[in-house]
Formats: C-alpha cells, sequence, structure tokens
C-alpha cells in the first residue's frame, strides 16, 4: 500500500476481487475493534506513526506483510485481552489502478469467564460486598471454585456449580482499611473435575480508596532554625484517635519544601484549566503541565481567549493572561501556535478589536488591559499604540494593577516616560506596604480583593517579592518582605492556587539568590520519648520525621546543631469530622427522595434516588463550586454515556439565576461550577444510581467560592447503607 495517500474504507463493504503483480505487491493487514462505522487507514511502507482513529473505531494492530508467488500470505495477529468481536481487512496494493480489500470478522471467547463488580473507589472505613461475576458460556455443566487474594492475604475459596450459560455473583464483604491509598485484587477462577483444578481466568484489579474524615494539616508553624524551636502539642478535642499527629520538616533553603503548599496542592479536588495549571507550577511537576499545555488548545475560543472549562462559549482576557505571565515566571514554554493565538487574542483586547465582559458588574477595564499588557511585556516589546486607551493613574489603581505597571515598565524601555513611570510605581508599591509583626498587608487591602480576577492579598504579596527580588533598591527590604509573605501562610499554605503558585516562584527565586550557605551538622526533634536525627551529610535535600500525638500535652523541641540557617515546617495533622452545619457566606440543605425503589424507606442495590441541594448565597460571588459526594459504586446518571438513563434523569429541577458552567460526574462526588452566582438562593438536583451493596461513608457537602475560599458552607453527611 503506497505511502502517499490515507485511504477511507467501509468496513461494512464486501470484498472486491484485484489482480496483483505479486513482484511487487505487498499487504497491509489491519485488525479492528469494529463499531459499524468507518475507519480512516493509514498507508504502509512509510514508517508513519499507527493509524489515526476515526469515529469510534479503534485501530488495535497493523503489519505490512509481503506475499508469495500465488499472492498469498499467513498472518498471526495479536489481541488483546478483550472478549469481544473483531474486524480484520487486508489492503492491497500493486501501482497505480491495482488496489482491493478483503476483510472478515471474528469473535473471540472463552468457556468460563471472570468479571469484576468492584466499585472503582472507595472510602476509609466502607464496609461493601465485593462481587465478581463468573460465567458459563459453554454448553456443559461446570464447577467451578474462585480464589481472591486481597493485599496479600488470601480470601475464603468460594465454590459453585453452574449450568450451560448460567452467571453468577461470587464474593466477599470487605471492610476498606485505613491509611491505603489502593486495593490491589488477584482473583482466580479455576474448573474443578476428578482430575483436580484446571485454571480458567484470573482477574488483577486496583481499587482507589479515599478517606470519608481525611488527616489535614489545621495549624502549621515555618521557622529557621537560628536557634531552638520549642511548641507546645496537644491532640484536638474533636479529633479521631489515632489518626494524624506532629510532622515536622526540614529543608536546607527555603524553596525546598514547602509542606503545606505541596499537601493543599496535591490533595486540591477541582479541575479547571487555572487549577491544573497553577498545581503544575506550585508542584513543579512538569509532566502534569505539559498535560495541560496538550489541552491548551481545546480551551481556547474563537478569538484565542482561553476558557476555564473547554465547554464554556467564550473565553476570559483575566486566565489568558495569567496563563502567559505564570509559564514566563516559571521558565516553562507554552506551545508556538497557542503562545501566538493568545497574544493575538491579549492585543485585540487592549486595542478594543476583542471584547470581553469582566465576571462583575465594575470599572475594571483599565485594570485588566494592563494586566494583559503586562503578560505580552514578558514575551515581546509593547508598542506605545496600545497604551493609548489607558489613563495611567496608579495611584488610583488597586495593588495588583500597580503591580502589573511596574512589570510592564521595567520591560518596557522603549515607552515615553518610561523611567519616571517605573520609579512612580515602586514608590507607590513601597508607600502601601504594612507591616504587622511578621505578617505583610497593604493599606489598600479591602479594595486590593479583587476575587473576580482572582487577585488577593496573598497573591499581591507574593507579587511583590518577585517584582523586588532582582531591584537592588529593594535589596535591604527583601528579608522583610520574605517575612511578611511567610507570615500571611495558613494552615501551611496560601489562599488560593493562583496565590500558591506565585508564592512557590517567589520561594524558589529568592532561595536561588540569597540562600547559597551550606548546611552541616545534625537536626534533633524529640517530643516527650520520641525521638528524630536529620544529618545534613547523609540527606543534604531535607527530611521529615513524623511523631504520634502525645497522651496529654506535649513539648516538641527541634535543634539544630553545625552551619548553616534550615528551615522547619511544623505541622499539627488531625482527622476532624464534622458535627454541626458551617455557613460563613452560603448555606446548605440537602435531601434526598426516591425515584424507583423497590421496598419504600429502604435502600437496595439498584435503587434510584435524586439529591437535591438548597443553597442560599449571602452576596455576588464568581466562580462557586458545589460539591456533593457519592456512596462509592453509585453511578450519577445523566451524563449521556451508555445504560444511562435520560428518563430517570429528566425530573431534575435547577432553579434560581445561575447556571453551571461545567459539571463532573465523578466516583467520589457531583461537582458543579458556576461562573457567577448572585445574592439569593437557587436549587441543584442529581440523579443517582446505588450499584453496590454496603455500609459507605460519606464526607461533607461543600460549597466554595474557589478564589474567595472564605466565603463557604459545609454540612455533614449520614452514612448510606445500601442493602442487597
Amino acid at each position: 500500500m503506497p505511502n502517499e495517500s490515507w485511504k477511507l474504507l467501509d468496513t461494512m463493504m464486501q470484498p472486491r476481487g484485484i489482480e496483483v503483480d505479486t513482484s511487487t505487491a505487498s499487504m497491509q493487514v489491519v485488525g479492528k475493534r469494529h463499531y459499524g462505522r468507518k475507519a480512516l487507514v493509514q498507508g504502509g511502507g512509510g514508517g508513519r506513526q499507527a493509524a489515526r482513529e476515526l469515529f469510534d473505531t479503534l485501530l488495535l494492530w497493523k503489519a505490512t506483510v509481503p506475499l508469495d508467488d500465488k499472492g498469498r500470505a499467513t498472518v498471526d495477529i495479536p489481541l488483546n485481552d478483550s472478549l469481544t468481536s473483531f474486524r480484520i481487512i487486508a489492503v492491497a496494493d500493486s501501482g497505480i489502478g491495482l488496489f482491493g480489500t478483503g476483510q472478515t470478522s471474528i469473535r473471540t471467547t472463552q468457556d468460563l469467564m471472570l468479571l469484576s463488580g468492584l466499585p472503582p473507589l472507595v472510602r476509609e472505613g466502607d464496609r461493601f460486598d465485593a462481587r465478581f461475576t463468573v460465567r458459563n458460556t459453554s454448553q456443559r455443566q461446570s464447577e467451578i471454585e474462585l480464589n481472591g487474594n486481597l493485599e496479600g492475604q488470601a480470601l475464603p475459596a468460594a465454590r459453585v456449580t453452574l449450568a450451560p450459560g448460567e452467571a453468577r455473583e461470587i464474593g466477599w464483604d470487605v471492610t476498606a482499611p485505613y491509611n491505603v491509598s489502593q486495593l490491589r485484587w488477584d482473583v482466580a477462577l479455576a474448573e474443578l473435575s476428578a482430575g483436580g483444578k484446571a485454571p480458567a481466568d484470573r482477574l488483577k484489579v486496583r481499587q482507589k480508596v479515599i478517606p470519608a474524615v481525611p488527616v489535614r494539616t489545621f495549624q502549621a508553624t515555618l521557622a529557621q532554625l537560628d536557634q531552638p524551636l520549642d511548641l507546645v502539642v496537644k491532640i484536638p478535642a474533636d479529633a479521631v484517635l489515632g489518626r494524624g499527629g506532629i510532622r515536622v520538616a526540614l529543608a536546607p533553603r527555603l524553596a525546598d519544601d514547602l509542606p503545606g503548599v505541596r499537601e493543599f496542592m496535591s490533595l486540591y479536588p477541582y479541575t479547571c484549566l487555572e487549577q491544573r495549571i497553577s498545581r503544575a507550577v506550585a508542584l513543579r511537576d512538569r509532566v502534569m503541565w505539559n498535560q495541560a499545555m496538550e489541552a491548551l488548545p481545546s480551551f481556547l475560543d474563537r478569538d484565542g481567549f482561553v476558557k476555564y472549562f473547554a465547554s464554556e462559549r467564550l473565553g476570559s482576557d483575566t486566565l489568558t493572561a495569567y496563563v502567559l505571565a505564570i509559564a514566563n515566571e516559571a521558565g516553562w514554554e507554552v506551545p508556538a501556535g497557542t503562545l501566538a493565538r493568545m497574544q493575538g487574542a491579549l492585543r485585540n483586547f487592549v486595542t478594543g478589536r476583542a471584547g470581553r465582559d469582566s465576571p462583575l458588574q465594575t470599572a475594571d477595564l483599565t485594570i485588566r488591559k494592563v494586566t494583559a499588557l503586562e503578560a505580552l511585556s514578558r514575551y515581546q516589546p509593547v508598542e506605545p499604540n496600545l497604551l493609548d486607551s489607558i489613563e495611567a493613574a496608579p495611584n488610583l489603581w488597586p495593588t495588583s494593577a500597580v503591580l502589573d505597571w511596574y512589570g510592564l515598565m521595567k520591560r518596557a524601555t522603549d515607552l515615553k516616560g518610561r523611567e519616571q513611570h517605573w520609579a512612580q510605581a515602586g514608590q507607590i508599591l513601597r508607600s502601601r506596604l504594612n507591616f504587622q509583626g511578621a505578617t505583610m498587608g497593604f493599606s489598600t487591602e479591602k479594595t486590593d480583593y479583587l476575587w473576580w480576577l482572582m487577585i488577593s492579598g496573598d497573591v499581591n504579596a507574593n507579587r511583590v517579592l518577585l517584582a523586588m527580588l532582582d531591584d537592588e533598591s529593594w535589596r535591604e527590604d527583601v528579608p522583610r518582605l520574605v517575612r511578611g509573605t511567610l507570615g500571611r501562610l495558613q494552615h501551611g499554605r496560601w489562599n488560593t492556587t493562583v496565590a500558591n503558585a506565585w508564592g512557590v516562584l517567589a520561594l524558589e527565586k529568592f532561595s536561588a539568590r540569597f540562600e547559597a550557605e551550606p548546611v552541616t551538622g545534625q537536626v534533633h526533634a524529640r517530643l516527650d520519648t520520641q525521638q528524630s536525627l536529620l544529618e545534613w551529610d547523609k540527606q543534604p535535600k531535607g527530611g521529615g520525621f513524623d511523631f504520634s500525638w502525645p497522651q496529654a500535652q506535649g513539648t516538641l523541641s527541634v535543634v539544630q546543631t553545625g552551619a548553616g540557617k534550615p528551615w522547619v515546617t511544623v505541622q499539627s495533622r488531625a482527622a476532624i469530622p464534622l458535627l454541626q452545619p458551617l455557613s460563613s457566606g452560603y448555606r446548605i440543605a440537602r435531601t434526598v427522595t426516591p425515584v424507583e425503589v423497590k421496598v419504600p424507606g429502604e435502600l437496595r442495590r439498584g435503587d434510584v434516588v435524586r439529591v437535591r441541594l438548597e443553597i442560599e448565597a449571602q452576596s455576588d460571588m464568581s466562580w462557586v463550586v458545589v460539591d456533593d459526594p457519592v456512596p462509592a459504586g453509585s453511578a450519577i446518571l445523566g451524563g449521556g454515556l451508555g445504560k444511562d438513563s435520560q428518563n430517570l434523569s429528566s425530573a431534575e429541577q435547577k432553579r434560581g439565576f445561575v447556571w453551571p458552567a461545567f459539571e463532573e460526574r465523578g466516583f467520589d462526588a457531583f461537582h458543579a461550577y458556576y461562573r457567577f452566582v448572585p445574592k439569593g438562593s437557587w436549587v441543584v438536583e442529581y440523579t443517582l444510581r446505588l450499584n453496590n451493596p454496603g455500609h459507605f461513608e460519606l464526607p461533607p457537602t461543600r460549597v466554595e467560592a474557589m478564589y474567595a475560599p472564605e466565603m463557604f458552607g459545609e454540612i455533614p453527611n449520614a452514612a448510606v447503607t445500601v442493602s442487597p
């Protein structure tokens, strides 16, 4: 088959006879899983990659095969472990005009089959039926034995006799353990006969385990070990006993490890594009960044603006500028074609050719234009005419806009009056700094909180540090800036994903410039009778210790002996269940009503219920997320996937002046994201099918403003029991 073309084959067509010159001909055999649609098949012999997918046909295997002198060939086709139907197509080509295809369909099966019915995800403490289906597809009666192994522990064997064509569920009652992230199953099926056991099928399955009441950091202290550190510690009265404790993390440089930030960003559950990018930067995870960049073209709207979710119609100038700015500061690349489109979108926004409304009805257009210009200045010179629509009045601007103006003037060396504007912006920033103890704030902090533009005091503090690190006139102020931004940490991290991304970059840059002194010697840590030791020559990158909670109040002591001033982070970690509703901006009422149930007043496997969330917002807010957990093994209907009943979910009600920008139906929770939520009440409903028997723990339901996380509401949820 020639290399220069792609052939569109109708997989339903009949084979055609052809004449073949066997001295030059070759044949390409393509194995495919068939869904009854057309497939795009690649020409062979040119070293191209595997054939592309079209519609729902999946290319599994291909090979170019030489023919013998009679135009025949025998081919061994490797098949995967799926028990399904395959369509095999042979494509022959011999020069110009000699072309044809032949095809056949096969089905793979086996007499005894083993299928997993495990919930993909369970929570710690869940008691559930771990079910497996055994099926006899043969024409004979079979006696079978099922053996299981869970995390290296053998489970009791089960025996059953299956009639021809019969299928039956077999399984074990299991309780999900604590402090594990997954359960590994190894289940084998054997046929019993007079001659012994004959292996028939085997499955290896992994099951994800997440906490119902997670161990979280509720208090953290970050300090430099230039003198001994002594802290009084005591387990919270409402914490779960036996879980959590005191974690001590040591690093030679400030940027080497921020455990509170790492924990928060690693466990962050929400998934808009900003959060994916911010997590990649804060965790310094290049693989996560590359994945976000691969998906980035699908997040651009028709004008080149970046969207928070790919399903949205219009993107955001604020998000576009943030992606460009954080990529440049992190030293990571945005693909060239995508970068050009984003730059074009921001240039058109500044000049008025492409307009985007603010999420909040307020006069912020100048602020957004300055932000766009600052992001553009990181990649190429900014033409003076781009500033024609901006009236330079930094004294009247919020601190974030002054920072953008400062960065723009720092880079745009060809602008008229640039030196004057740059110096003025620096003076304004210095005059607004407000140090109270170890915490840095701003005199304009109340008006600086632009949550609809992803801006908070923490974001501004970290950006001030970044902006001034290489400015000699600020050199003596850098230690105060570092202490000040560290003083803003709560629970060991800053308040938003954006703030944590900027903070990691700021401290990384600070460490590279100011923390060159090596650390030597040892660190001794002691909590009552528990002791640990870290030797810097053996662990030059640092490390950590975990101490159990003392039975009563105890004293933690950490001492550095040797040269250097390492950093220590002490985290108090505990699992604290929510017992009463919390309301700090949102009130939540949750009800569950039956849609299809077998026994009134009782939940059984296969029942369908509807969850109704009535939420009251106390003020206008942008980007609000609803996070409602579901029992393990359940399926949220309405996603449009196979076997998803549209009738059962058609009566769902959504009330109020809110419309979700995106909805996620996961194995663990239902997430609904709202671009803007006005003050008042709204209702969201979703429909749930209970697929697995057991007793399932549920974490709290939470509503949160993602860029103003102090605005939230939570209510506890009782455990759910599903009968067989």
